[in-house]
This record gives C-alpha cells, structure tokens and sequence, in this order.
C-alpha cells in the first residue's frame, strides 16, 4: 500500500480494517518495516523500554550500516539531536524533568480564559458569509496561545508558522533534496532567532515559559542553549501542526457525520468527552515509529517476530484507534462511549507533554465556534493533504 496514494490517504481506514481484519502485524513493503496496527500491541509498544525514539546513543552508525548524514542537514540535526522526542534515557528523563518544572509550574489549566478570549477575538475579526478556518482561526490560536506562553512577539508569528512548516516536513516518507534544504535553514534560522530570544530573556526575565526554561533547574543542572532551542522548537512544531490538524478533522467529523454540537459541548465534561473521541475517530497522527534497542523476540498479536538492534517499526496511531478488538463499533464516533481510550498522544515516557495545553485549545476552539456560529456548514467537501502520517486537512472552507 504505497503511502502516496491519494485514496488512502483520503481514507486510510479502509486499509486499517483489511488489516485487523486480515493480520493487524504486517511487513509494509514501502517504509520496509514491520507495521503494527492493533490498539493493543501499539500501547503496549509505546510503553516497551526495549523500544526507543533513536538507537544512536548504543550504536554507530557504521555498526548498524546507516549510511553518514548529508553535510546539508547539519543545522537540522542540531537541533533534533536534543529534541525530547527523540532524546532516550537518562538525557530524556532529565530533561523532561527540568520542562516539567517550567511547565507544571505555570497550572497550564489557568491558561483556559486566554485561550477562549482569543477564539472570541479571531472570530470577531473574520468577515464575510464563507470562511476558510484552518489559515483565519486553527492556525491563530495556537500559534497565539503559544506565543504568548512563551513570552514571544506575535510580530514574528508568521514567520515561525514558516520555519515549522519546513521543519516537519522531514518527517514524511523520503523528503526531496529541496525539502531538506528548506528544511536545514528554517532550523538554523529558528536557532539563531531563539539564541537572541534567550539572550534577552536571561538579561531580563519575565513571566513566560521561556523564562522559566531558562531558570528550570534540578539536582544542580540546567537546560544547555542546544536543550532550550530543541525544546522550543518542539514546543512550537508539536504544539501548533498537530493542534491545527486535529481540529480540521474535528470539524470535518462534526459536520459531515451531522453531530449535535450544541450537545457535544453543553457541558465541561461533555465537551472533554467530545474532545477525547475526536481525537481517537481521526487522529492527526497516524505513525510513530520506534528502534529495536537490543535484539529480540517480540511476541504478540499471536507472532513471534524476531528484531535486531536497530531495526525501526512502525505503530499505527491511527489504525490502533480503530481497532474492533478494542473499540466497540470503532468507525462510529460515540462521544459517550464507555470504551474511551486512545493512543494519539502516545504512551510512556514519550506521551506528549504537551497533551494537556492542546485539549484545552480544542475544548476552547470548537466550543466557540459552534456557540458563535451555530448554523456553521461546509461549503464544500474538504479534503485531506496528500502527506502520510501526518493527517489534515488542505482547507476547511464552512459558510457561516
């Protein structure tokens, strides 16, 4: 099943059904990896020590047989090398620890009355009977609600939307030479403007997370500069590309499966549940790979396959959503449902630390728009971008 194909990226869940249907543990030809899509067996994964996000840090490159990494990716590998997506135990647990610090520390729930006050305003400002939300409201308000946790100037909002952009571009299957070329000079660009945000922030410290960042510390130790523009670039790439996807869908699904909004957000609690199911029905990750840290024998799903060090598999976030094993009637959206789990945020030690911020944006953004604009339609069939594992929309053009 080639990735690239547009109708199963328009719907992925139909080959995600063949597959629990058939054998939910397959060799996928084109990344040439084993692919797991049970809810189960990708939980259990994500939790799986012996599995991690790199293998770099117990093997060379020349002793897995990789070959060396082009010079022209050098200023994105520096700013990956100390990502806390990517980073294993110890150098993961300290530094989740010290973002812990600063994060926990700001009650990232006291955040709520911004964030609706900004849906309100984003709202307020677009004119006209037909809208396109993705770019005029899902892009703003996180990109606003980050910038101002972060103690940056919504000036240059803009251009770190562009910067993000270009960054996760790496992670679909085989970027094209200019792809990482843009790629390597929005990360060294990102880096330097960071390196004068820092600079001004340790000269005068404010009430923002960089600035807690900064001065996180524990058992003696401190965020290096390489730590703290790693982190704010995953803040800032993490924080907005998912969010953004994960409401285009939430829309999507709203509208297209004819759902009571007015019901699905009534309450705080409804509105959660809502939230939690959206993100389960169609998620805006769909992959999430991990390396064999050892050799060994993973049984499960009814398989015994044999891994060596270093070898990548992928779980499928998406179709481990859906899984009949695990979900009852997994293709209907129930905001209600009894059996609400899902893996979207991840699992383990690499579940998104940001988790909490992006379901409170999401509770804030669909709650207003659908009390704002309670007649809200699509004004046409929206479509999904032609991009495996990353799962959004192109466009969401509503008429209010």
């Amino acid at each position: 099943q080639s990735p690239r194909d547009h109708r199963f990226v328009q719907n992925p869940y139909k080959f995600y059904a063949r597959m629990h249907a058939v054998g939910p543990v397959f060799f996928w030809e084109e990344y040439n990896k084993v692919a797991f899509a049970g809810y189960e067996a990708v939980d259990a994964l994500l939790r799986d020590r012996r599995f991690g996000r790199q293998i770099l840090h117990l093997a060379s490159r020349e002793e897995l047989g990789w070959p060396e990494r082009p010079p022209h990716l050098q200023d994105f590998d520096r700013v990956e090398k100390h990502s806390l997506l990517e980073l294993e135990p110890p150098a993961h647990t300290k530094l989740r620890r010290l973002i812990n610090k600063a994060f926990v520390s700001r009650q990232v729930e006291t955040l709520r009355p911004a964030v609706r006050k900004t849906c309100k305003k984003q709202l307020e400002r677009l004119d006209g009977h037909d809208v396109e939300l993705l770019s005029s409201y899902a892009m703003q308000v996180p990109l606003i609600t980050i910038c101002n946790l972060l103690g940056v100037s919504l000036d240059h909002g803009q251009q770190l939307l562009d910067w993000s952009h270009a960054i996760v571009r790496m992670y679909v299957l085989d970027p094209t030479p200019e792809e990482q070329i843009a790629a390597n000079m929005a990360a060294e660009e990102f880096a330097e403007f960071l390196t004068a945000e820092i600079d001004r922030k340790r000269s005068a410290p404010a009430n923002d997370l960089l600035s807690a960042l900064i001065a996180a510390e524990s058992d003696g130790a401190q965020l290096t500069l390489d730590e703290l523009i790693s982190t704010v670039v995953v803040i800032l790439n993490a924080g907005h590309e998912a969010t953004v996807h994960q409401f285009g869908n939430a829309v999507k699904t709203i509208l297209s499966e004819k759902l009571d909004a007015k019901a699905l957000f009534a309450t705080a609690k409804t509105a959660g549940q809502t939230v939690e199911e959206l993100l389960r029905f169609d998620a805006p990750l769909h992959m999430f790979n991990r390396y064999a840290l050892e050799d060994l024998i993973l049984e499960t799903e009814g398989h015994s396959i044999k891994l060596k060090k270093g070898d990548e598999v992928c779980l499928l976030l998406g179709a481990a959503n859906r899984d009949p094993r695990s979900f009852d009637d997994p293709h209907r959206f129930r905001h209600d449902r009894e059996d609400q789990k899902n893996v979207s945020f991840g699992a383990g030690i690499h579940f998104c630390i940001g988790a909490p911020l992006a379901c409170i944006e999401l509770q804030e953004m669909l709650s207003v728009l659908f009390e704002e604009w309670p007649d809200l339609k699509l004004a046409q069939e929206p479509r999904y971008a032609d991009v495996y594992h990353f799962h959004g929309l192109e466009r969401l053009q509503i008429t209010k």
